[in-house]
């Protein structure tokens, strides 16, 4: 059974850090891409951050560029985000997802491919 277990979301204030780690078990980690995704309150889910199962490049929606950092330690199959300076409009259900078919990153990013697997999220929370 593959799963994927988010933790490390809470509440901060604005400008305050969090770090996110994912956790893929049931899985063989080289043979996904692994992203980020978040969903606020009445708004569709988007992408955040990924990485290329190929080479490790690192891909970001514009928003988040300069703040936000992914990462991964593949013996221990997790995949890390580093939030900094996080905005009120950072503030959402944030997601890891694994994605199969080798891809184009930024599809995944846009979620013009959506991930196999999904885990339960982790909420952000951010006051002004």
């Amino acid at each position: 059974e593959v799963r994927l277990v988010e933790s490390g979301g809470g509440q901060v204030q604005a400008r305050g850090s969090l770090r996110l780690s994912c956790v893929a078990s049931g899985l063989v980690f080289y043979d996904y891409d692994i992203g980020w995704f978040r969903q606020a309150p009445g708004k569709e889910r988007e992408g955040v951050s990924c990485l290329d199962r190929s080479d490790g490049t690192t891909y970001y929606r514009d928003s988040v560029k300069g703040r936000f950092t992914i990462s991964k330690d593949s013996a221990r199959q997790t995949v890390f985000l580093q939030m900094n300076n996080l905005r009120p409009e950072d503030a959402a259900v944030y997601y890891c997802g694994a994605v199969a078919r080798p891809t184009n990153p930024w599809a995944v990013l846009r979620l013009w491919v959506r991930p196999d697997y999904w885990g339960r999220g982790t909420r952000v929370a951010v006051s002004s």
